[in-house]
C-alpha cells in the first residue's frame, strides 16, 4: 500500500496527479495549466438587484455569424407545374401580419432605408417600399398588408405620433432608421399578441 504525505489542516487534501501511461506526466501538466487560468469573466444582469447571482458573459464566436437572407425562416414561393404552364406567378407564401412586419424590417436592413421616395437606384426603400417589396417577393397577400398598415397606424397614434399615414412618419425629418425598426418591432409584437 502506497504511503501518502500527511496534510496539514490549513491545506485541503489534493489527489495525486495522474500520470500518462508512458510516464510523461502530460495529464499533470494540463491540470496545472488549467488551474493557473483566471476564473471566467462574470457580469451582473442589467437592472438586477445586488443580491441576484451573476450571469456568465455570453460566448461570442470569433468567426462572426453566418449571413442570412431577409426571408430566412420562411419558405420561398415555388411555382407549380400548372403555374409554369399558365405563366402565372407562384401562389404567395402565407404569412401573418406580424410576420409581414418582421420581414419588412429585415428587408430594410438588407437593402437600406431612405426618406422622400419609395425606392432609389441603389435599392434602398422606405417603409412602404419595404412592405411592397415583401409582397412582391411572394410573402402574404394585399389583405395582410392592409392589416399590417392598420396596426402601424394604431401603434403610431398610441405612441403620440398623430400622422396621416406610416409613410408620413417615415418621411418626417426627425425620424431615423432605428425609429422605423422600433415601430415595426412594436407593431409586430402587438399584431402577434392580437393573433393577426
Amino acid at each position: 500500500m502506497p504511503r501518502t504525505a500527511p496534510t496539514s489542516p490549513a491545506s485541503p487534501a489534493r489527489p495525486a496527479p495522474l500520470v500518462h501511461p508512458d510516464g510523461s506526466g502530460l495529464v499533470a501538466e494540463i491540470e496545472a495549466y488549467l488551474a493557473s487560468l483566471p476564473a471566467p469573466v462574470r457580469a451582473l444582469q442589467p437592472y438586477s438587484p445586488p443580491y441576484a447571482p451573476p450571469l456568465a458573459t455570453p460566448y461570442v464566436c470569433p468567426y462572426g455569424s453566418v449571413p442570412q437572407p431577409w426571408w430566412a425562416g420562411h419558405a420561398r414561393p415555388r411555382a407549380t407545374l400548372l403555374d409554369r404552364a399558365l405563366r402565372r406567378p407562384p401562389r404567395p407564401v402565407p404569412v401573418t401580419a406580424a410576420d409581414h412586419l418582421r420581414l419588412a424590417s429585415r428587408y430594410l436592413v438588407a437593402h437600406g432605408w431612405l426618406q422622400g421616395a419609395m425606392w432609389d437606384e441603389r435599392g434602398r426603400v422606405c417603409l412602404l417600399g419595404a412592405q411592397a417589396a415583401v409582397l412582391a417577393h411572394g410573402y402574404g397577400t394585399p389583405a395582410v398588408v392592409r392589416t399590417a398598415r392598420a396596426q402601424l397606424m394604431e401603434v403610431l397614434h398610441a405612441t403620440g405620433h398623430p400622422v396621416a399615414s406610416p409613410d408620413a412618419y417615415n418621411d418626417d425629418p426627425a425620424t431615423r432608421q432605428a425609429d422605423v425598426h422600433r415601430l415595426l418591432d412594436r407593431t409586430a409584437a402587438r399584431a402577434a399578441w392580437l393573433g393577426l
